[in-house]
């Protein structure tokens, strides 16, 4: 089994200043995030400089009207905050360490998998996020007294779900951690994962459960799409429940024709060409790498050598 390693030796400010020039969709949700947040920021500077009595009013009444609301009426009856909710933060602290972690991994991401799917885990594990904290507000007793006036905000459950659906398609890949040295990221995402459910009781429950909601629908998106990908067209997850059936059906055949293969057969040599043409292309790989290095390789090339590790 190969291990994939992030290059630990980079210069953190050029590494940054080469990713924004590169203008990838990763960096464009970052400056989303950022840009909402200064906007609301210069907002309430404004109302400062003007020694207005609403400015924090008027900061509350944007909260309400874009945060999600654990009320299912309010939900209902501001139904796009589902979406907004995932673009809102509280204060510096709470966008810088939701965008570090979208940066870090989004990076790792986008390693391995297509950016289109890095848009859709962090909008439909926002949203997915987002109703686990709702459901679970209007299920559990112990939330009855707050629940019409909780809401929800930030990209945690996003970010949570790019983590743990990255951490699944690449379990192996292993990062440096200060303090505690080279981890695997399936570990780290599993520390999440504990850590966010223990911590429910303590405060934020709201924020931890989206967390976990995030998660939830990161490992069970990256499931499906691994799954689609091997039966059909890479990434087309319309396609799952019909290769599910289809599957279900040649299992359940019986009688004299259950269990035979029709395909065509593969002679030795045919085997043995396909064999040296995999590995001489995994020797062109690994040369590559031993001269420039692991990152100077292209998605497809990193996918094949993980796919092919994995085969061993």
């Amino acid at each position: 089994m190969m291990n994939y390693n992030q290059n630990p030796y980079q210069n953190p400010l050029e590494e940054i200043k080469r990713f924004f020039r590169q203008g990838s969709v990763l960096s464009v949700l970052i400056l989303i995030n950022v840009s909402i947040w200064v906007l609301v920021q210069a907002i309430k500077v404004i109302f400062f400089f003007y020694n207005s009595p609403d400015g924090e009013a008027v900061n509350t009444r944007l909260m309400q009207t874009l945060a999600i609301p654990a009320s299912i009426p309010g939900l209902f009856a501001k139904p796009w905050t589902v979406f907004t909710y995932m673009f809102l933060h509280f204060d510096i602290w709470h966008i810088l360490f939701n965008m570090l972690w979208l940066f870090w991994f989004g990076k790792i991401f986008l390693e391995f998998l297509p950016s289109r799917q890095l848009v859709l885990i962090y909008i439909f594990g926002g949203i997915g996020g987002g109703l686990f904290y709702v459901a679970a507000f209007n299920l559990f007793p112990v939330f009855s007294p707050i629940a019409p006036v909780s809401f929800a905000l930030g990209a945690s459950a996003s970010v949570m779900a790019i983590v743990t659906s990255i951490a699944i398609y690449v379990p192996n890949y292993t990062i440096q951690l200060f303090l505690f040295g080279r981890l695997k990221i399936i570990y780290l995402a599993a520390i999440l994962f504990v850590f966010d459910f223990f911590m429910i009781p303590s405060g934020n429950a709201g924020g931890h459960i989206a967390h976990i909601g995030g998660a939830l629908f990161g490992g069970l998106y990256i499931l499906l799409y691994r799954f689609s990908k091997t039966s059909s067209q890479p990434g087309n997850l319309s396609d799952f429940f019909w290769n599910f059936i289809h599957k279900f059906r040649k299992k359940a055949q019986t009688g004299p024709s259950a269990g035979i293969n029709y395909g065509r057969p593969v002679t030795d040599e045919q085997f043995n060409l396909k064999k040296r043409q995999t590995q001489n292309k995994v020797d062109e790989i690994l040369d590559k790498i031993s001269k420039g290095g692991y990152d100077c390789l292209t998605r497809e090339e990193k996918e094949f050598l993980f796919k092919t590790s994995n085969k061993r």
